[in-house]
């Protein structure tokens, strides 16, 4: 009796113990046998009780391991730190169109050019400082000047200029702008056209500084 209370015992605390493990995602039963021979002894086996014995059945789920999905496998390859492709260069910004600060031969007075070759020109020797007089004054003021008068007493002149670099270009360029809206600001509207067309060239000029 006391094989058969703990057996009994055993499959109380089977059945509890399975009655309390959450169901498998996919689960197997057993079947479980309980065979009480002639004599009254009871035994629990997972196979037909043999002949002359009663037979009781009883279905219990499997608590084998259920099969889980396999892990992710972890991808341990040192990776090569990827470098992001390189911005599209810009395209370089072209320069100012070349300007020249030019030397006036008649009086050595500056001022600035987009013509680093100016043409050569005819002046009065008496502007040259070569003829320090008028050429009036040369003949006493009372005889007027004729065309042979006046071509001997004219040279051929020409201008000397040398080329500024962009820095003194876009100076020069802003200095420019600055003095023709003064000027836009101080004039009367119908005089103002002159004035706005340069001050778009200006504008087209400082685009490239």
């Amino acid at each position: 009796m006391k094989r058969l209370g703990a057996l009994m015992l055993l499959v109380y605390v089977l059945l509890f113990a399975w009655a309390n493990v959450p169901a498998p995602a996919v689960a197997d039963t057993t079947t479980v046998y309980k065979c009480v021979a002639a004599n009254g002894s009871v035994i629990y086996q997972g196979t037909p009780c043999a002949h002359g014995q009663r037979e009781q059945t009883m279905q219990l789920q499997d608590d084998g391991p259920v099969s889980s999905p396999l892990p992710t496998p972890v991808d341990d390859t040192p990776r090569m730190a990827t470098t992001p492709p390189p911005a599209p260069a810009k395209p370089p910004s072209m320069p100012p169109a070349p300007m020249y600060r030019c030397i006036r031969a008649t009086d050595n007075k500056p001022y600035v050019s987009s013509n680093g070759n100016p043409q050569p020109y005819y002046a009065p020797l008496a502007m040259t400082g070569i003829v320090p007089t008028p050429i009036g004054q040369n003949y006493g003021g009372r005889v007027s000047p004729n065309a042979a008068m006046i071509a001997s007493h004219y040279t051929l002149m020409q201008d000397t200029c040398q080329p500024m670099t962009p820095q003194d270009t876009c100076t020069t360029l802003r200095d420019e702008y600055d003095e023709n809206e003064k000027k836009l600001s101080r004039t009367f509207k119908s005089d103002q056209p002159p004035l706005l067309q340069r001050e778009s060239e200006l504008l087209a000029q400082l685009q490239q500084c």
